[in-house]
Order: structure tokens, then C-alpha cells, then sequence
């Protein structure tokens, strides 16, 4: 079995779609960074996305831990043309709309549909699955990344998967057996 702990990076205070954008994460909490990085086991590797609130969040988690390469697929979602726009700044608001409530294929211009993440996070999740077999691991990412897991693990569309919460600075623990993905937490808050 392989146990994965994802770990939402901290948070960010933008009031916008904040997908591929570089912007740092607020870790100024630096007594709920030690009881998150306390809860999370010792011996597990950790990775992260590339983008600099992620990679900031593992850095301030890693207490000794093994360190493995950034990894871009591990991105949050890639907005495209409503990156760094407020909701209701974009102009196509039923595209807008369509792609919460409908995700699937729907896309932003230029940027990627929740299918189109999905299968991004897999390949990477697979990746790390492959290169280490049955080990725990530490994956330091973004809202929407860590609910295409989720997704799988429930067993749900991608709408009911939007119904979860994924805090800042919370675990998202998912078991890997031979039949699949179970949640065994989410969202929880050391």
C-alpha cells in the first residue's frame, strides 16, 4: 500500500484565479507549519509543485525528509485568460459558470479543461507511484490538483468532488491498494 498526504499550500490572499501564476504563500504561522509538518510522517518522501507557493510550503514542512524534484504537473489549474482576474471581472460569465458547474471539458481561453488537470495529476501520481513502490509520500499542491484525487478516491463526478473543502495548510490522506484509490481524511487541519 502507498499512502499519499496532500498538503495544500498556504495560503496565498489573492482575490482572483490564481492558477499558474507565481504568487508566494503566507507562511508567517509558523506554529501551525510545525504541527502540520509533526502530524505528517517521518520517513516520507516529499514533493511538490514548481510554483512558488507550493515549493515554499514543502520547504517549511521538509524537517529532514527526503526532497524530490519540483514537479510541474502538480500545478493548480492553468486558468489561461481569466489567470489573476477576479469572477466577476471575466467576461463570459455562463463560460465561467459552465466550467464550476459542469466541469469536464468546459476550458478557459487558452487555458485547460478539469479533464485536461486530471489527467495531468495522474500521469504524475502514477510517476511517483512507479519510481516508489510503497512508499509514503508528501505531496505539496493546489486546490484544484488535490480534488481531481479526490474525485477518484470517492468515486465522484467532478461537480459532488467540488463540495469538499481543501483549506490552506490542510492533509488530504489517500490510500493506494489494488483496487484503487480510498480517502481515509480530507481536509484535515492538525
Amino acid at each position: 500500500m502507498s499512502r499519499i498526504f496532500w498538503v495544500r499550500h498556504g495560503p496565498t490572499h489573492a482575490k482572483a484565479l490564481v492558477g499558474w501564476s507565481d504568487v508566494p504563500a503566507d507562511l508567517s504561522n509558523t506554529d501551525q507549519i510545525a504541527r502540520l509538518s509533526a502530524h505528517l510522517p517521518q520517513d516520507a518522501l516529499v514533493v511538490s509543485s514548481d510554483l512558488l507557493r507550493a515549493s515554499a510550503t514543502a520547504d517549511a514542512i521538509e524537517a529532514g525528509r527526503e526532497r524530490l524534484p519540483h514537479d510541474t504537473d502538480l500545478r493548480e489549474i492553468h486558468f489561461g485568460d481569466w489567470e489573476m482576474r477576479r469572477f466577476d471581472s471575466v467576461a463570459d460569465q455562463t463560460k465561467l459558470r459552465a466550467f464550476w458547474e459542469n466541469p469536464g471539458d468546459v476550458r478557459p481561453p487558452g487555458g485547460e479543461s478539469w479533464h485536461q488537470v486530471s489527467a495531468r495529476v495522474d500521469q504524475a501520481i502514477a510517476r511517483l507511484l512507479l519510481a516508489h513502490p510503497g512508499r509514503d509520500i508528501i505531496a505539496v499542491a493546489h486546490f484544484g490538483v488535490i480534488l481531481t484525487q479526490v474525485q477518484q478516491a470517492l468515486r465522484v463526478g467532478a461537480y459532488e468532488a467540488f463540495r469538499n473543502r481543501i483549506d490552506n495548510l490542510s492533509v488530504t490522506e489517500l490510500h493506494w491498494q489494488a483496487g484503487g484509490w480510498r480517502a481515509e481524511m480530507i481536509n484535515h487541519i492538525p
